[in-house]
C-alpha cells in the first residue's frame, strides 16, 4: 500500500468502529440506535482536524461492504483523509472479516457507562508488517503520527505494525506519540494484563510522546489507583520505563458519579520536571466516551504550535524539547479540549477551536447570543 498524501500534518494507526449509541436508554432495551464513528487512535486526528483545523489523515483497514462504507462516509464528515484505508473484500456474511460495532451507554449518575464492543476478525486486526509502506507515508511531510494500545492489543500481527510503523515515523524524523489506552476485553485470553504491559513497555520505547502515561505505572495496568499526591512519582516512574520519551502527559479524572466528573491534567518531561495542568472539579458530563483522546488532541495541538514558540520544532523525531511554558499551554488545550468533549454526544469531538481558547480563558457558561 503506498500514499499520496502531500499536506497532511498528523497521520494516527487505528481502529475506526461504528458506535451504536441508545441515548439515555440502555443498550439491552433500546429499539433505536444513533450512530457515530470512533476509535480511541482516530478519535484524535478527528479532534485535531475538526477542533484545531490541521490536515489529518488515518491508517486503518475496512471490510469493503455497505457498513464499511458508512464507516468511510463518517470519516469524510469528519474531514480526515481516507486516502490510508486499506479495503479488504468482504464475504458477505463476514467469516473471513468483517467491520467492528461498539455499543456504548453514556451512564448516568451511579450507574456508570457501559462498552459492548464486537470487534473480533475485524479487517484492521488482520493487518501485518509489510502491508503498509511506511517510507511512502512518512516521506511526504506529516509532522506527527499517532497509535496506542487499542490497535496493538487488536491481534498479534498488529502489535508489529504499530511498531514497525514508528520505527518508521522516527526514522523519517517524525515526532511519535502513544497511548497505553488498555481494553482488558482486548487482552482476555491473549495473556491478560501482563501481555498487555509487556506490550505496551515495548512499543512506548519508540514514542517521543505518551500520552495516558499513568497507564504505563504500577505492575499491571488498569489495576493500580493513583491519588493525585501519588501523579508526580508515578510520572517519574514511568520516565524510567520509557527513557526514549520526551514527554509523559496524563489526564486525571475523579468520578463522583457518572455525570459529574472532576477532571485535570498533568505532565512530566526531562527538561521541565513535574508540570500540572488547570482544574475542572465538578465538570457535568453528558457523555465522557472520547474524553482522553480529545485531551490526546489538544496536547499534540497545542506541542505542535507551541514549537513556533520555541518549544517543539516541525519533524522533531527524537530531538524534541519542550519548555515549561510550552507543555502548560499544551495541557491546558488538552485538559479544555477533553473536557468540552464530555458535554456532548458520540466518542468525536463538537468544540470549536473559539469554544476551548474560550474556556482556557476562564469563560463561564452563560448563554451566548
Amino acid at each position: 500500500m503506498t500514499a499520496h498524501l502531500p499536506g497532511i500534518d498528523v497521520v494516527a494507526l487505528g481502529e475506526v468502529m461504528l458506535r451504536f449509541d441508545p441515548g439515555e436508554g440502555r443498550i439491552r432495551t433500546a429499539r433505536s440506535f444513533q450512530v457515530w464513528e470512533g476509535g480511541g487512535e482516530y478519535n484524535v486526528v478527528r479532534g485535531l482536524r475538526r477542533c484545531f483545523g490541521l490536515r489529518t489523515a488515518v491508517v486503518t483497514a475496512l471490510a469493503d461492504n455497505a457498513v464499511g462504507r458508512l464507516v468511510e462516509d463518517l470519516i469524510l464528515q469528519g474531514g480526515v483523509d481516507t486516502t490510508l484505508i486499506r479495503w479488504v473484500p468482504g464475504d458477505g456474511i463476514g467469516r473471513a472479516v468483517r467491520n467492528g460495532l461498539n455499543f456504548v451507554e453514556r451512564g448516568f449518575g451511579i450507574r456508570g457507562a457501559l462498552g459492548v464492543s464486537d470487534r473480533a476478525n475485524t479487517a484492521v486486526s488482520q493487518l501485518r508488517r509489510g502491508d503498509i509502506d511506511w517510507d511512502a507515508v512518512f516521506a511526504v511531510g506529516p509532522r506527527w503520527f499517532h497509535t496506542g494500545g487499542i490497535f496493538a492489543g487488536l491481534s498479534d500481527t498488529t502489535v508489529e505494525v504499530a511498531e514497525e510503523a514508528m520505527t518508521a515515523a522516527r526514522r523519517h524524523g517524525v515526532t511519535v506519540s502513544y497511548d497505553p489506552n488498555y481494553r482488558p476485553s482486548l487482552w482476555d485470553g491473549r495473556g491478560g494484563a501482563d501481555r498487555a504491559r509487556e506490550v505496551d513497555l515495548r512499543i512506548a520505547r519508540h514514542a517521543d510522546v505518551v500520552v495516558g502515561a499513568l497507564g504505563l505505572a504500577g505492575r499491571r495496568p488498569g489495576t493500580t489507583r493513583i491519588a493525585a499526591d501519588e501523579v508526580p512519582e508515578a510520572l517519574a516512574e514511568v520516565a524510567a520505563l520509557a527513557p526514549e520519551a520526551k514527554v509523559l502527559a496524563t489526564a486525571l479524572r475523579e468520578v463522583p458519579s457518572a455525570g459529574v466528573n472532576d477532571w485535570s491534567s498533568a505532565a512530566w518531561s526531562a527538561r521541565t520536571g513535574f508540570v500540572t495542568g488547570p482544574e475542572l472539579p465538578g465538570l457535568h458530563v453528558l457523555d465522557r466516551i472520547g474524553s482522553g483522546d480529545g485531551f490526546a488532541a489538544g496536547l499534540i495541538y497545542g506541542l505542535l504550535t507551541g514549537g513556533e514558540e520555541g518549544g517543539l520544532p516541525t519533524a522533531s523525531g527524537p530531538t524534541l524539547s519542550v519548555e515549561a511554558p510550552v507543555l502548560k499551554r499544551a495541557l491546558a488545550y488538552g485538559t479544555a479540549h477533553g473536557a468540552l468533549t464530555m458535554t456532548t454526544p458520540g466518542d468525536v469531538s463538537m468544540a470549536s477551536l473559539a469554544e476551548v481558547e474560550a474556556l482556557m480563558a476562564g469563560v463561564s457558561a452563560a448563554v451566548r447570543r
